[in-house]
């Protein structure tokens, strides 16, 4: 597509090989603008194409990534509740995939 504006909203949800397909075939003149939330994977047992891209295509001149998050949630105000209760949770969860620190004596 040359000379136009493209939007890929919900992205992340993306496989690898559809994030490529979209990226590669933007035209002379074209820009491209990227949404999605990370933390709304919904591809189970695979990896987002978003999540990959921010790791393929970090520190190329011309592409930039902007991150938001909860204090930029413009809902319900309950949303950015319920984005903090999620964050706690999943860092618990973390936690304890992690195990327990080894403090050295």
């Amino acid at each position: 597509l040359n000379h136009a504006f493209v939007i890929l909203d919900e992205a992340q949800n993306t496989t690898h090989t559809q994030m490529k397909m979209f990226l590669t075939r933007l035209g002379f003149g074209s820009k491209a603008v990227i949404t999605g939330d990370i933390t709304q994977v919904d591809l189970v047992g695979r990896t987002s194409g978003l999540r990959e891209v921010i790791e393929i295509l970090s520190g190329i001149p011309g592409i930039a990534f902007v991150y938001l998050d909860r204090r930029d949630v413009v809902r319900h105000p309950l949303v950015r509740a319920i984005i903090e209760a999620y964050e706690r949770y999943e860092k618990g969860q973390q936690e304890r995939k992690e195990g327990p620190s080894e403090i050295s004596a």
